[in-house]
Order: structure tokens, then sequence, then C-alpha cells
């Protein structure tokens, strides 16, 4: 009912913008319509990005929605022009719906980490789940914390230091979003089904069923879950959360523009996963806006204002975090990080049932 509903929603949304595909003779651009993975929203609503894609001859309408469910959102609903979700493999899927033949372009990337505040950071040091560096860059234990999940969990309580804070109570876990509407959930079960299976990508039904307790717990420890991954980074910032799996753009846009981060630590987990936001044209203008994204230098510029990595030139996002803090990487490989694979679409959803039911 849920999934029917958000594509009732998209439909409804983009039946009103329809019209605009024509190009207005006045300003001579074109409007595109399409759906993008929420993490993207503030990006396509910035008016300096809006500015720029007009100069390119763009007004981009953009949809926000869960990456993982973009693929049936794209086949259900009429008149786009692309899809963008937040990594690859829904956007192969919808790539084959719209039986587009072409390889779509990766626009930008961002790692995914952990977001949590320092004195959780340093408790986790304390017991070596966590480290720094002596750049000042913070990492989180993931085999260390999959071994616990497979003992059932580890209770704050048990923790040396943890007794210094009362908030710190309950069951250990690391918040996500729902791994059936988003990408950042999702993957969050892939890196957890990856290293529980022996490091080794979770492909037949052998490997599934020795992740499916590990996934389980995870999963089930949180609660209540956003179906989008700006929710709980937004609720992270309230100071409802402890720890919180995001994407490296999020953590990263605060510094680059200047905004207040509080005691937020970014922690990149030791086994991790380089999203690769890929743009899906289903029409000759849904193509400009991917070549503009990957082709404009002024774009480009704008991602790495966002925290983002772009594909083309990646160092701008280097360059604007250099000497900021938090502290963040380079590069995820030249950083030391392992990258997990990710399952095919077919066991990711298999992995998502296990954790969202145990079976």
């Amino acid at each position: 009912m849920k999934r029917a509903l958000s594509v009732v929603a998209a439909l409804a949304l983009l039946g009103g913008v329809a019209y605009a595909l024509i190009p207005d003779p006045d300003t001579r651009t074109t409007t595109v319509t399409g759906l993008i993975g929420s993490e993207k929203r503030d990006f396509f609503d910035n008016p300096d990005v809006k500015a720029e894609l007009k100069r390119q001859g763009l007004v981009v309408k953009a949809v926000p929605t869960g990456s993982w469910t973009m693929d049936e959102q794209a086949r259900n609903t009429p008149n786009l022009d692309f899809a963008f979700p937040a990594s690859s493999a829904p956007a192969l899927a919808i790539q084959r719906d719209w039986q587009q033949k072409d390889s779509p372009r990766v626009q930008f990337y961002s790692p995914l980490v952990i977001v949590t505040h320092q004195p959780v950071a340093d408790v986790l040091k304390a017991n070596d789940l966590a480290a720094v560096n002596d750049s000042g860059v913070w990492t989180f234990n993931m085999d260390k914390y999959v071994e616990a999940l497979k003992q059932g969990g580890r209770q704050w309580e048990t923790l040396t230091d943890a007794a210094k804070h009362p908030e710190l109570a309950g069951t250990m876990y690391v918040s996500t979003t729902d791994p059936e509407s988003s990408s950042s959930g999702a993957l969050y079960l892939a890196i957890l089904s990856y290293l529980a299976n022996g490091k080794k990508v979770v492909s037949d039904d052998a490997g599934l069923n020795a992740v499916k307790g590990v996934v389980y717990d995870a999963n089930r420890f949180q609660g209540l879950q956003k179906v989008s991954s700006d929710g709980p980074f937004r609720e992270f910032g309230a100071g409802v959360n402890t720890m919180v799996f995001a994407y490296e753009s999020q953590a990263a846009a605060l510094p680059i523009q200047g905004k207040q981060i509080g005691d937020m630590v970014v922690m990149y987990p030791t086994t991790t996963i380089k999203t690769d936001h890929t743009l899906v044209a289903r029409t000759p203008d849904g193509q400009k806006l991917a070549d503009a994204l990957v082709n404009s230098p002024e774009l480009r510029k704008l991602e790495a204002r966002f925290g983002l990595h772009p594909d083309a030139e990646p160092d701008l996002f280097w360059n604007e975090v250099r000497g900021k803090q938090p502290k963040f990487v380079q590069d995820v490989r030249s950083a030391g990080l392992a990258l997990a694979p990710v399952p095919s679409l077919e066991y990711m959803k298999k992995l998502t049932t296990a954790a969202k039911t145990g079976v």
C-alpha cells in the first residue's frame, strides 16, 4: 500500500508539470521532469544550482523519493525525462525497465559514513570500536560491530566510560533509513551482509541464510525508520539519534557552507560503500541534464559545495573540505578503507525482507 501511494503521489506531482516540457521561447529553457533520491533535494532546490541549470537551458522539476523503490515509480510514472537514484543498482534496474541501451553515466559519488557526537565517539574509541588517526580522521570498526550483532548486540551500559553519559542506554545500534525504500538503508545491509558472510557478497540462498540473523537484529533494534535519508540526518542535527548512517555529502555540506556542526564527528566505517549517483536519461532532454551535470565546470563546483565528489573532477571535493572540521578523507581507497560489493537487486530485496521479518 505504501508503494502504491508513493506512485500515486508522484503521478499527482508530475501531472501538474507535464505541460512544461515544451521549451519556453522567451527564455529558451526546457523543463525536464524526473525522480531524484531525497538526499539531492537541497542541491536541486539551491538558487545557484537553478541559475546555472537555467544558463544551460534547463529547468529541473525533481520529485524526491526513496532510491530503492525508484525503479517501481519509474515504471509507473509517465512523462519522465530522467531518474536519478543514489546508487548504481536501482539505476541499472531503471535502465532495463526503460530499455535504454547506453550505460548511464555517474555524475558524482559519495561514500557512506556514520555521524555521531564527540562524547559517543570517545566512548567507542575507549572500547576499540572506533579509532582516530593523526590527521583527526575517525573510523568505525565494522568487523567488531558485526561480531557484536552476531552475539545479539552490545549494551551501552557494558562499555567502558559509558556510565559518564546517562543518555547512552540500551542496545548500541546505528540508525538508518528504511531499507525497503531508501538506498542508504539498503546499502547498510549490503555492508553488514558482506562482513557476516565472510567478506563475500551474498549471491545465493546459502549466503542469505548465513546473514539473516545479523541484518534482522541490526534493523529491529532501530524501531520506526524514516523512508528517506534526509530524515534521520535532520533528526541527528536536532539531537535525536546517537549514531546515524548517512552520506558523507550530507555531513560535508555543513562546514563547506559555513553551517554549525556542533560536536558532530564523522566516522568512516572500516568497510563502506561508495555510492555512485547515476542519472538514467529517458529522453534527449534528460540526457541534456545528465551531460550538464558532468560537463559544466560551474555545476561541478556546486556539486562539491554540497559535499559531493564530481566524477569528472573529484579533487574539487577535497579542495572544499581540506582543513575544515570535522575531518574527511580525500578518497576512501587511498585512506585504506575497504569497499563492500553490492548484491544484485534480487538479493538486495531478499536481504531487505530478512531484515524486516527475520526470514
